[in-house]
């Protein structure tokens, strides 16, 4: 109905994005955005690698896969429209073993199926064609995978819902959600919202923002430190695109990778190292809820005994800057530990279930008038505006939830 009004928590690119496309369905609709922080954008958002994904990695006819395929489209067709940074600059996946090349044989089959524009096999020979300084048996190079600034386009759909009526409303930590009669009451301590419907879009806190919804508590959202090193002004030309490692398909994380940014600077990463607060950017930074939280779910000691070497592997990376880029050194030789400094940190919200399966695909529940986002990983941002489509769709009824 036109004269309603939806609420969203959570003011990162997904939740404007939802925003921003639900006040074009519904023109007179009042979308009201409310965001703990004092700015849009501020945590997973703004702290990522800024690539836009071409879909190399997700399982054929999963969300992630049809999404980011739809998401990449609207991503670059709206970057163009509002002179946004947008730049193809290309990908590299290379192996650098004989295991790799038959993970990376998987992979080209899992691509070619989502159907990634472009996409072709390179020799040794081809690498050093495109990347001269890279080194590595064999590639999956695909020129669309595209780098842009994920700050800029959110902050961009904030405006979009404020043109059309809408409003984002800062410094509105979520405290309350009560079923009211004809609808919902949000609240942050004695300040409170009345809506109509309401979309969660808490990313790290999806789990608890959820809850107070009355959402169900699996999955719960572990947080997962992302260190980058920044590559030095004298070496930043040794990389011209992107060159990642052939990801190992147990794991959602896509490994250490160089990434050339859209303002020249060059940086490597990110690792992944358990966190121990939802916001917990520096090492110094401890929750003793959180960590509490996280001890009492299942799910956690079963993720401690399945990937406990790997964990302690990325902690020591972790410390020892050496440690960190003696991966990276195998596709990159002549960038070592003395090359990079470190720079920003980024949490990324991991969705964990009961019994230690790591969530790999978009997760979106609802129940009745609220609709909640529990997982959305990367390509969450490459993504946004085609699942902002999607929670759409389930927001009005339109199509079920996954």
């Amino acid at each position: 109905m036109a004269d309603e009004t939806i609420g969203i928590i959570g003011a990162g690119i997904v939740g404007l994005a939802v925003g921003r496309e639900l006040a074009h369905r519904r023109p007179g609709t009042r979308i009201v955005v409310l965001e703990k922080e004092p700015d849009v954008a501020l945590h997973q958002t703004s702290h990522n690698s800024g690539v836009v994904h071409a879909g190399i990695y997700y399982k054929p006819g999963s969300l992630k896969a049809q999404l980011c395929t739809r998401g990449r489209d609207l991503l670059r067709a709206y970057c163009a429209d509002r002179t946004l940074p947008y730049e193809e600059s290309g990908k590299l996946v290379v192996a650098v073993s004989p295991d790799d090349v038959a993970r990376l044989d998987r992979l080209e089959v899992t691509a070619t199926e989502n159907a990634v524009p472009g996409l072709r096999r390179v020799s040794a020979a081809e690498i050093r064609e495109i990347e001269p300084f890279a080194t590595g048996l064999a590639a999956l190079h695909s020129p669309r995978t595209a780098i842009t600034d994920y700050g800029r386009i959110a902050r961009a759909f904030a405006q979009d819902i404020a043109d059309s009526g809408g409003e984002v409303r800062p410094g509105f930590p979520v405290t309350r959600v009560s079923r009211v009669t004809g609808g919902l009451e949000v609240a942050s301590g004695e300040r409170t919202v009345r809506v109509d419907r309401l979309v969660v879009c808490a990313g790290l806190h999806a789990d608890t923002v959820s809850q107070l919804a009355e959402d169900r508590a699996e999955p719960r959202i572990i947080p997962f430190r992302g260190e980058y090193m920044r590559v030095s002004d004298e070496k930043a030309h040794m990389v011209r695109s992107l060159i990642y490692p052939v990801p190992d398909p147990r794991y959602p994380f896509l490994g250490v990778h160089f990434t050339r940014r859209v303002t020249g600077e060059v940086e490597v990463g990110p690792n992944a190292v358990l966190a121990y607060a939802k916001e917990g950017y520096a090492r110094s930074r401890i929750d003793p809820r959180e960590l509490l939280r996280m001890a009492a779910w299942p799910g956690s000691w079963h993720m401690a005994k399945q990937h406990w070497r790997t964990g302690v592997r990325e902690m020591r990376g972790s410390f020892f800057t050496s440690v960190y880029m003696r991966a990276a050194a195998d596709y990159v030789p002549d960038i070592g530990p003395k090359d990079v400094a470190r720079t920003k940190n980024g949490v990324r919200a991991q969705a964990l279930d009961r019994d230690g399966t790591l969530v790999d695909d978009f997760r979106i529940h609802r129940l009745g008038a609220v609709t909640t986002v529990r997982n959305a990983p990367s390509p969450a941002a490459t993504s946004s505006m085609a699942i902002a489509e999607h929670v759409s769709d389930v927001v009005l009824g339109e199509r079920d939830a996954s």
